[in-house]
């Protein structure tokens, strides 16, 4: 087994004065005593012979700076994080100036004057780094369960991602999840998500199962409830979007409707995004597939639009540069949707006091209190159901045989 490196630097310090003092015939032997001891080549070996006699600054050990933010701003930052649903750093700190008064002001947030200046003056580089940890153990994964739909695609116009830099208010991206538990056999709830382009706002139900009734049904609701029209509906190729039933609901509410290019998912990655960001990070990825389940999911849903809408900082993108293999994407500051709303010239004055005075009443940490409740409460149902349907029969497993009579079918 050969020397390692801080061995050979080692030896060659221990034979570099020797190899000084010798003559020429004298530093020929020590070269060849060091190659064999090294395996290095003689000229590499003369020249850490050389490097060895050199005298060396030593730089005296630098003092570590003392932390900036104590543990309790440290402890405060993750409550906040928390609170939020675990954004990143670049969606955290941007809003940080308007949570940490907020959950001051209803009492969920106990700290000095001092550790809510650092809060609010912390970068999004320190946030992430004293989180990653945390971050670290936020990991999920999934699967899509899309089935093209071959009616009406030469009546709904293809429009791609590119087209809906400017849109206004109201045009939306729409897409379903499936909630099947990893067995797409029989029928399971599905959540309808539907992302305003222009500003972020996202708005989720679940359904039954996928058939147009319900489809319809959800959307339906969603329209009434977000605060601006809808006046644009984009979705992928799936069969229970590309059909006459949606068609005739956009046509009598004189809404555009257009579908993706088939086969090109980043045509829809504002709501494929939110599918992620909101749909799989709150519910996983477990099979509901009962009423009980279907009741929670849309409790879930209502108030998670409020902390997705009023308190989830989102980030859009303001130009993509390609240079050859290079891509180079900006992005502007994290803003949350009812922000952008409200700074839209698009939206009405009456919709943009009605958002107002709506959030002023809102206690982020008190709805996600209630969000983890539903949730816990969803994960107990769900697993219970599971563990039921793998319990064994006990009668066979014992051998015996049940001592109820049997009856003869009629």
């Amino acid at each position: 087994m050969g020397l390692t490196l801080s061995q050979r630097r080692a030896v060659t310090k221990a034979i570099a004065t020797r190899y000084k003092r010798c003559d020429k015939a004298g530093k020929g032997l020590i070269l060849d005593e060091l190659c064999a001891t090294t395996g290095w080549h003689r000229n590499h070996a003369r020249k850490a012979l050389t490097a060895a006699l050199k005298p060396r600054l030593v730089k005296p050990t630098r003092r570590p700076r003392s932390p900036k933010y104590d543990d309790d701003t440290v402890t405060a930052l993750g409550l906040c994080w928390a609170v939020l649903g675990a954004p990143t750093g670049k969606r955290l700190a941007p809003v940080m100036g308007e949570l940490v008064p907020r959950l001051r002001r209803f009492d969920e947030l106990d700290v000095t004057d001092q550790t809510a200046a650092a809060l609010m003056a912390m970068s999004a580089a320190t946030i992430d780094r004293r989180l990653a940890a945390d971050r670290a153990k936020l990991i999920l994964k999934g699967r899509s369960h899309t089935k093209p739909g071959s009616l009406l695609k030469s009546q709904i116009p293809i429009r791609t991602w590119a087209q809906w830099d400017d849109a206004v208010p109201g045009f939306v991206e729409i897409d379903l999840v499936g909630h099947e538990g990893g067995n797409a056999v029989g029928e399971h709830c599905y959540t309808l998500t539907v992302t305003d382009i222009a500003t972020g706002w996202t708005e989720n139900r679940s359904v039954p199962n996928k058939a147009r009734k319900w489809v319809i049904a959800a959307l339906e609701e969603i329209s009434s409830i977000m605060p601006f029209p809808v006046i644009g509906v984009d979705s992928d190729n799936g069969s229970e979007f590309i059909n006459h039933h949606l068609l005739d609901w956009c046509e009598r509410r004189k809404i555009t409707f257009t579908r993706s290019r088939p086969g090109n998912s980043n045509d829809g990655a504002h709501v494929e995004q939110k599918n992620w960001a909101i749909v799989r990070t709150v519910v996983g990825y477990h099979r509901y597939d009962t009423n009980a389940e279907l009741a929670l999911l849309n409790e879930i849903w209502v108030l998670q639009s409020q902390m997705t809408n009023f308190f989830g900082a989102q980030q859009k993108l303001i130009s993509k540069v390609r240079d050859g293999a290079k891509v180079t994407k900006k992005y502007d500051k994290a803003t949350t949707p009812h922000r952008r709303a409200e700074r839209h010239e698009a939206v009405v004055a009456e919709d943009k006091t009605i958002l107002a005075d709506f959030y002023a009443n809102l206690n982020p940490a008190a709805i996600q209190r209630q969000i983890q409740a539903l949730t816990v409460k969803l994960l107990t149902l769900t697993t219970s159901k599971a563990a039921a349907l793998r319990k064994p029969d006990l009668t066979r497993a014992s051998g015996h045989e049940s001592t109820k009579p049997a009856t003869r079918a009629s």
